[in-house]
């Protein structure tokens, strides 16, 4: 670990209270312990665990069994738990209700929990009673349980949180029926802060398992058991796990819009850790990713997700180790195709499938004028390796993370792009920029799926998710940026983004000291205008792509003394004496669209 320097002490005492005026509210936990997660922590717990195991036709082991399990550990971490099994139709409906009604009433945490069969109609789910008896598929939902139902009654139940998780995915009792065509859930996107959370993709089936417990819930019992766990950790430490147990033939699958951390056992110290706390942390978990991704082997890939499910690199590492798995056998089952369900967004895979002579061509505008700042055209000269060569020098890995620009800037590890899309997938990164003078900048972002939408740009009209990112930079010098961008992808069709919003706010304090020069603060680099503020992306990236670097010529404000300095009564571009003061300013705003493109 290097020593904690001004620069990184900016960055994490004070980096995105530069950029609160572009942030909103469900990003503030990424720097402190939110009032919104503590709220969480003391609202009351409720749960309504049902487990249908003793079918007439197609009785099951577990879920009789997963259902007291699960009640169990919920007990143990503070839930007022409703437990109920192999119940009819009638007794669900009831239990369903009355839930719904108390979450309401004490405006708690809600958890509701199902083990046992489930089937799909129509893009409807419905998890069905012990007396079931289906002839036809009409009868399906008069004697189903329709979890769609549950969560409107939910939705209207206006309760903080909510995390519904279906392990009813089993085979289907009765898959000879006429018109019964589909297996497992139909994919939901999850209603406002809820988690939903399934036992096997959509589309799929999951396995009862070997003992006591199906496979699912076996491994969900023991993460609900950690200490200090985030309920996102939890579940993509249950898919890890799932996954290579069953070789791929299984992976659970969650959607989530939730906005604040939950934790089952929360952390006995419920403050924000100290900046040298958090320094310590990334620069082990940057050290850990260098080492495992330099191993060329599965297991401390597996190793370093479980301990870093949401990290900087996960996305990065959740790549690696799916190529990896894939070489060595693995079949993995995919989500089924969503398309015409009225009930979610749907799912893409990034395309990471770059070839040499591919051409993409955009246009730039100012995002305030809509004038046309430039048109330019970026083309693949080389895969090798993880890397992706553009002619002209700008370079990215394969999932479209930027490694150098032309400008001479490279990036330490970084994460902007998703491996998988999905609405509500949320993610993080951190990284260096260290342009072709050396003085280096630090970046942080938040990013997260917001929407998915149709826009038309000169190249067409394509259908995109849409994603927003916020995050700051700051400099070895002490300048910061508030950052905030929007991309609109369509991985289905194109492998770089279809349009691209960018904006830039900086912040500079200027110290106390002789009129024309920045005092202390920026140090003597600053003055005369020599030191302007960079960060332009280069030809097909963004500003906020690009990250932030401070950059010697004529790329910063305009001063009244010389381009690239503050406007200052003193020397040429300097900052004028007297007392200490902030300086905050536009840096630029802009968008661009794409034109035209040829790929592979």
């Amino acid at each position: 670990m290097h020593p904690l320097s001004p620069q990184r002490r900016l960055i994490l005492k004070g980096g995105l209270a530069a950029g609160s005026l572009f942030l909103p509210v469900p990003y503030a936990w990424v720097w402190a312990q939110s009032e919104g997660m503590l709220k969480l922590l003391q609202a009351p717990k409720l749960a309504l665990v049902l487990g249908n195991s003793n079918y007439k036709e197609g009785p099951l082991r577990n879920p009789a069994n997963d259902a007291k399990a699960i009640g169990d550990v919920l007990k143990a971490s503070g839930f007022d738990v409703t437990l109920k099994v192999d119940v009819n139709r009638a007794e669900m409906a009831a239990a369903v209700q009355a839930y719904v009604q108390a979450v309401a009433a004490r405006k708690g945490v809600g958890l509701f929990y199902y083990a046992g069969h489930g089937v799909q109609l129509a893009w409807r789910n419905y998890m069905l009673p012990v007396d079931m008896a289906i002839d036809t598929l009409a009868d399906i939902p008069k004697q189903g349980v329709e979890v769609n139902s549950l969560l409107e009654g939910l939705t209207k139940a206006a309760n903080p949180m909510n995390l519904i998780i279906l392990d009813a995915c089993r085979d289907n009792p009765f898959g000879s029926l006429k018109g019964m065509d589909q297996k497992g859930l139909s994919q939901m996107d999850a209603p406002n802060s809820t988690l939903l959370a399934y036992a096997t993709s959509p589309g799929n089936v999951a396995s009862d398992g070997e003992g006591s417990n199906g496979l699912y819930t076996e491994n969900l019992l023991r993460e609900l058991k950690i200490p200090e766990a985030k309920i996102e950790d939890v579940f993509k430490r249950v898919r890890l796990a799932v996954r290579r147990k069953s070789n791929g033939q299984q992976v659970p699958w969650e959607s989530t819009s939730l906005e604040e951390d939950f934790y089952f056992i929360p952390p006995k110290r419920q403050l924000a850790p100290s900046e040298e706390e958090k320094e310590k942390q990334f620069d082990d978990e940057l050290a850990q990713w260098k080492k495992v991704r330099a191993s060329g082997e599965a297991a401390p890939l597996e190793d370093f997700l479980r301990r870093y499910p949401s990290g900087n690199f996960a996305e990065l590492a959740q790549l690696q180790l799916d190529e990896m798995l894939a070489r060595q056998g693995e079949n993995r089952i995919l989500i089924a195709s969503s398309a015409g369900n009225p009930f979610t967004q749907g799912f893409a895979r990034a395309d990471m499938n770059f070839q040499a002579g591919d051409t993409y061509t955009y246009r730039e505008l100012d995002l305030e004028s809509n004038a046309e700042k430039r048109t330019f055209t970026t083309r693949v000269a080389s895969v090798r390796d993880a890397e992706v060569v553009f002619v002209g020098g700008l370079i990215l890995d394969r999932l479209g993370n930027t490694l150098a620009l032309p400008d001479g800037r490279r990036f330490s590890p970084r994460q902007d792009q998703p491996l998988e899309y999905a609405l509500g997938k949320k993610w993080n990164t951190r990284f260096t920029v260290t342009p072709a003078n050396g003085q280096r900048a630090d970046n942080e972002f938040e990013f997260r799926i917001v929407r998915r939408e149709t826009i038309a740009v000169p190249a067409g009209r394509f259908d995109c998710f849409v994603i927003e990112g916020n995050g700051n930079g700051v400099t070895e010098t002490g300048v910061k940026v508030a950052l905030r961008y929007t991309r609109w992808m369509a991985p289905d069709k194109v492998r770089r983004p279809i349009a691209t919003e960018q904006f830039r706010k900086v912040t500079v304090q200027l110290g106390t000291g002789k009129a024309g020069g920045f005092g202390a603060r920026l140090g003597p680099g600053m003055s005369d205008g020599q030191a302007g503020l960079a960060g332009k992306g280069g030809p097909g990236m963004s500003d906020a792509q690009g990250g932030f670097a401070s950059k010697g010529g004529q790329s910063g404000f305009a001063g009244k003394g010389g381009p690239g300095g503050f406007a200052g009564k003193g020397e040429p571009g300097g900052g004028g004496g007297g007392a200490a003061r902030t300086i905050e300013r536009i840096l630029d705003s802009d968008r661009q669209e794409l034109v035209a493109y040829k790929q592979s």
